[in-house]
């Protein structure tokens, strides 16, 4: 678990360019907050090491691959092992983020599919045969009209 560390506007700034495009190069943080560019490597090296920054990910279109259909499926899960429904459901290739959540669902999945059919298949084929989950309500994203990158800082 990431212990919570302190971060100052400096960090935040970098945290907040960094996640606009982590591609951006130190010299160009550095000229963008006016700070020496070894500065930069350091506080990024500092915030890599307190679990601050978590990695370095592209952004992929999902509809570019062959995604077209993405849903959220929220999820009742029967009383027991949690954790062990919870690892089965994060094996599944499909399934892309997994949240414990309070209120209706117990579980929220975010899955991707070739389109509804496949969609389907992803759960009642793989989803609803697993143990454990005693009922499910399906929601298609029909389209993104917010999808800001990061969290905000």
């Amino acid at each position: 678990m990431t212990r919570h560390m302190e971060l100052d506007e400096t960090d935040r700034e970098i945290l907040r360019i960094l996640q606009e495009d982590a591609r951006t190069p130190f010299s160009e943080i550095a000229r963008r907050i006016d700070m020496s560019s070894a500065t930069v490597h350091d506080r990024v090296g500092r915030l890599e090491e307190a679990g601050v920054i978590e990695g370095y990910h592209a952004k992929v279109d999902p509809q570019a691959v062959g995604l077209g259909t993405t849903a959220l499926v929220g999820l009742r899960v029967d009383q027991g092992d949690e954790r062990e429904k919870l690892e089965e459901l994060s094996k599944l290739d499909r399934v892309r983020e997994v949240y414990l959540t309070t209120g209706e669902w117990d579980v929220m999945i975010r899955v991707y599919a070739e389109d509804n059919d496949s969609l389907r298949d992803l759960i009642f084929e793989h989803i609803g045969a697993m143990d454990g989950f005693t009922r499910s309500q399906t929601m298609v994203i029909l389209g993104t009209e917010t999808d800001k990158p990061g969290v905000p800082i």
